[in-house]
């Protein structure tokens, strides 16, 4: 196993997470600031959850929320320079924990100097070929200028970049909007990089589509598994098992060729604790995450039953990208009950790390109950689910199942798991 295999992630908004000013000052204004030492400061807690990986959104220089980048060679001075974040990644690796960074390609702020540049010089400008011939924005946001990644530079430039932090100690890159990037743009990219850093783990952003067929055309080691992050919510709230299930049959396909990034919550949407109906089925979800296959990760403040809407606003992202305090034992829900469950859960999920590419079988599956078997090769585990007011009676193939966590009375065929109940066994 690769060592992406054995991967938890604890995914972290910085500007958000610091309390960071919502637009940064103007360049050279004032001395950064080293707002990174704050994450630094809960690395122990993350691996107290039994992660190993820290996932940061945008670190790099930008005008407003990290996103539309200016400079991605500069750390942002709202975050601190650049000996704060190799800082933050020596104290990672000092506790075994990998850092991910999050790589913003497909487009640019109006502060990247390569645009400023053609913005004022036209035609004459030598970065004039680095974006479309009609300046065009990404999907509606006037200060996101879409670079033209038909532009053998663009592909230089980036591969620089990546390769650039990879030098400096990051272990991968989340690929922001891949799906917006043509596919050969990415294989040209990953395939200059991989060719210097063979063990560095890509991830595309990815909502819907052929997700295996766009890892194997851009030679990204992951997607973002949307698919069934909106299965989990939407299955729970609608008492409908059903659809988790289709999801998961597709699921089981996506990992004949990779392991998915999966997760219940992240910076672009709304908290999971918010998005479902009843707070009881908080366990449930995340029950599924850390028993299906692939590479989970856990958004910041979600391991607190943290609430935020994300809305179609200015400011909309506020709610779900909150500060943080400098401590983790000032927040509410530290050490409470669903912190546990995240604690144990995610052991289950260690003591089992061929997990990673288990596949799902159903043995019941009604709206509100449902069994499984995740299996990879001779190992097992079964998880029984009961969403109901009412005790069900699940079946599981035929073993000696032991219960792990959770409460159910398993037999050696199945289990009766009390309301609003769940559970995993082995056999």
């Amino acid at each position: 196993m690769r060592w992406p295999d054995h991967a938890i992630w604890w995914h972290v908004y910085p500007l958000g997470f610091v309390g960071a000013e919502r637009e940064a000052a103007e360049r050279d204004a004032s001395a950064p600031e080293p707002r990174l030492g704050r994450i630094a400061g809960w690395l122990d807690h993350l691996v107290g959850l039994g992660c190993n990986g820290l996932a940061l959104g945008p670190v790099f220089a930008s005008e407003t929320h990290g996103y539309d980048t200016v400079d991605h060679y500069r750390v942002d001075p709202r975050l601190g320079g650049e000996g704060d974040l190799r800082r933050l990644i020596d104290e990672a690796s000092g506790k075994g924990v990998r850092v991910l960074l999050d790589g913003v390609f497909n487009h640019v702020g109006r502060g990247f100097p390569p645009f400023a540049d053609v913005a004022a010089k036209g035609e004459g400008s030598a970065y004039r070929k680095w974006f479309h011939d009609d300046l065009r924005t990404f999907e509606g946001h006037d200060r996101l200028v879409t670079l033209n990644h038909a532009e053998p530079e663009v592909a230089d430039y980036v591969t620089d970049v990546m390769t650039h932090w990879l030098e400096r100690g990051v272990d991968g890159w989340r690929l922001d909007a891949a799906y917006a990037v043509p596919a050969d743009f990415w294989r040209t990219v990953t395939d200059r990089v991989r060719a210097r850093f063979p063990d560095a783990w890509l991830v595309g952003e990815v909502i819907h589509g052929d997700y295996a067929g766009l890892v194997e055309r851009t030679g990204f080691d992951s997607v973002t598994q949307y698919e069934l992050w909106k299965a989990i919510w939407s299955s729970l709230n609608d008492r409908n098992f059903f659809e988790l299930a289709h999801a998961l049959d597709r699921h089981n396909g996506m990992l004949a060729t990779f392991a998915p990034q999966t997760f219940l919550g992240n910076h672009d949407v709304t908290r999971i604790a918010t998005r479902l109906t009843e707070r009881r089925d908080l366990a449930h979800a995340l029950v599924i995450l850390m028993t299906v296959g692939g590479v989970p990760s856990i958004y910041a403040g979600d391991e607190f039953a943290f609430e935020g809407v994300k809305e179609e606003r200015e400011g909309g992202d506020d709610a779900i990208r909150p500060p943080f305090p400098a401590r983790p034992g000032d927040v509410p829900g530290h050490g409470g009950a669903h912190h546990r469950l995240h604690q144990d859960l995610i052991g289950v999920r260690r003591r089992h790390p061929w997990l990673v590419r288990a596949r799902t079988t159903a043995a019941t599956l009604t709206n509100t109950a449902f069994s499984y078997t995740v299996e990879d090769g001779p190992e097992r585990l079964g998880v029984v689910l009961n969403t109901g007011g009412e005790p069900a009676k699940v079946s599981l193939p035929a073993a000696g199942w032991t219960c792990v966590a959770g409460d159910a009375a398993f037999t050696g065929d199945g289990a009766v798991v009390p309301p609003a109940g769940w559970a995993i066994a082995e056999p």
